[in-house]
């Protein structure tokens, strides 16, 4: 069996340094990079900070969703299969970056956007919220369960690489990311406060560019198929897009 050719996208471990987080990968050999490092730190730093300065009960379980799916999904990336192509490093890194600014605003109390989007109701938002962000985290983990070992964070080519029409992919081509999105809702319905919205926008900036990278990679691995794939199902909500 012919070898996959090796891609000069793939990570050169010459060319930096590793950091493994779970099963989040960065290579240090940039400034952005480093910065999504700097904003992944803080985010931690920011969870501690939520559970000591905001005891609300809301805050507390959308904060611990967050970290239980974070977990979950560090654990499962360790099972995915070898990537034969992939995006830069560059591309992976802006969207890093873009992602975690999203969820550091979406979890900290910025100063100056503290404004309420939502009136002060929390016996109707927040189970309103978190309902959105459980049942959000439960169709990506469905979605990542159907994808098996073709998922990957970047957009790549895995070996053995195959078009996945089962379970929500049947409906979504992008099921992952309408629950990621989803879970951004729902902690900013939990919250009710401007930051919290800035990260869902932020999201949603984020997901569209890499929508848009990724269905250009899809076509060029499967090319008709994925013609036919796209005129029969939506991106990221049935009837709407």
């Amino acid at each position: 069996m012919e070898q996959p050719k090796a891609d000069t996208n793939l990570p050169d471990k010459s060319r930096g340094v590793y950091l493994k987080l779970g099963g989040i990968t960065i290579l240090l050999n940039g400034p952005l990079s480093i910065i999504a490092l700097l904003i992944l730190l803080a985010i931690i730093s920011g969870m501690f900070y939520l559970m000591i300065t905001r005891t609300g009960p809301g805050e507390w379980a959308s904060g611990g969703l967050w970290l239980a799916f974070i977990i979950y999904w560090s654990a499962a990336a360790m099972n995915a299969a070898a990537t034969s192509t992939s995006e830069s490093i560059t591309s992976r890194q802006i969207h890093q970056l873009l992602m975690y600014g999203a969820l550091l605003i979406a979890v900290l109390p910025v100063p100056g956007l503290r404004r309420r989007w939502l009136p002060l109701s929390p016996w109707i938002l927040v189970p309103i919220g978190l309902t959105i962000q459980v049942s959000a985290g439960l169709l990506a983990i469905w979605a990542r369960k159907h994808l098996g070992r073709n998922w990957s964070g970047a957009i790549t080519k895995k070996v053995d690489h195959q078009l996945i029409r089962t379970g929500p992919y049947k409906k979504l081509r992008h099921p992952i990311y309408s629950g990621m999105l989803g879970m951004f809702l729902g902690a900013a319905v939990v919250s009710g406060e401007l930051h919290a919205l800035l990260g869902l926008l932020i999201m949603s900036l984020a997901y569209w560019r890499k929508i848009r990278l990724e269905e250009q990679n899809l076509h060029e691995a499967f090319g008709a198929d994925y013609d036919d794939y796209q005129k029969k199902s939506w991106a990221l909500i049935p009837g709407l897009f």
